[in-house]
């Protein structure tokens, strides 16, 4: 019996969560939670922040107050997005009646059209996610600013100047921004060193020694073959990969300082796939998503940003 590749429901609404969720969320930076994920913002949150000089003073008899409290704030405000995607049920026919055979090449795609070009779009949208936090630019369409642009607009980051890290250099360069992550910062639990791709491996490849100052033969004495993908640390703080990030940027951060809101979770969210052709007699099928998103860090003079 030959496959039908017609759709005859329109996901949307509350159903259409999980789609938007997997989109939005399946980036490596939101996937693995490496930064504070805020949920249902509508529009914008007041991040507030709490400053205050020495709060020990010499006892008295009476209540003076022994402190000034300042209270500044930061606001996460979202952009809308979306996607309005046009394909044609034609050209998915010969791979889709190949899925309903159950060919293994294909056995990991989902079971149904719609879910297939769902999925496709979620991909390319988390793709975008990831790199919109880390680099994007406010200016260009599809994009919001990411850490790297609010954080170089904040006076109060701690900047280090970067240079081409490679793997003769990157423990230095990793050990610079060591070195000026604030004393209030460092040895807390959630502190990081986000890193980006060519710095990772960078710094991988440096472990395991032979033209590093590692040792002959690396960590454990294993060479190129110590590193099976787990976790990386550096003088104790851990380092991620953080794909969104331009090349020899770094940022050493609490994962807590840094915020990605968005309103995902909120009725307003809608995924639909609609079949057009009871409406225009086509064969084309079109994948609309809407979707708010934006970052905001809290205190920067917490944050070192290598750059």
């Amino acid at each position: 019996m030959a496959t039908t590749t017609s759709i005859t429901t329109t996901y949307a609404g509350e159903f259409a969560g999980k789609y938007i969720s997997a989109a939005l969320l399946s980036g490596d930076t939101l996937a693995n939670e490496l930064v504070t994920i805020k949920p249902n913002v509508k529009h914008k949150e007041v991040l507030k922040k709490v400053a205050s000089d020495d709060i020990v003073k010499n006892a008295t008899c009476d209540f003076d107050a022994t402190s000034t409290l300042t209270l500044t704030e930061r606001v996460l405000t979202m952009e809308e997005f979306q996607v309005n995607l046009q394909l044609c049920k034609k050209d998915f026919i010969s791979d889709w009646e190949a899925i309903q055979m159950g060919y293994s090449a294909y056995s990991n795609l989902p079971p149904s059209f719609a879910d297939f070009l769902i999925g496709h779009v979620a991909d390319k949208v988390a793709q975008r996610m990831e790199t919109n936090i880390w680099n994007g630019v406010n200016g260009t369409a599809g994009q919001f600013d990411g850490f790297k642009q609010t954080l170089a607009a904040d006076s109060d980051v701690v900047d280090v100047v970067a240079t081409d890290v490679t793997s003769s250099n990157v423990i230095a360069q990793m050990g610079a921004v060591a070195d000026a992550i604030p004393q209030t910062v460092y040895g807390k639990e959630d502190l990081f060193i986000y890193v980006a791709s060519n710095v990772y491996r960078a710094y991988v490849r440096a472990l395991g020694g032979f033209s590093s100052n590692i040792g002959a033969a690396g960590t454990d004495n294993k060479g190129t073959q110590w590193f099976n993908g787990g976790n990386l640390t550096f003088d104790g703080i851990n380092v991620v990969l953080a794909k969104g990030l331009p090349t020899n940027i770094m940022v050493a951060a609490q994962k807590s300082n840094l915020y990605f809101g968005t309103g995902l979770l909120s009725d307003h969210n809608e995924v639909k796939v609609i079949d057009m052709a009871d409406l225009d007699g086509s064969q084309n099928v079109r994948v609309v998503m809407r979707f708010t998103a934006g970052i905001q860090h809290g205190i920067g003079s917490e944050v070192v940003l290598y750059t």
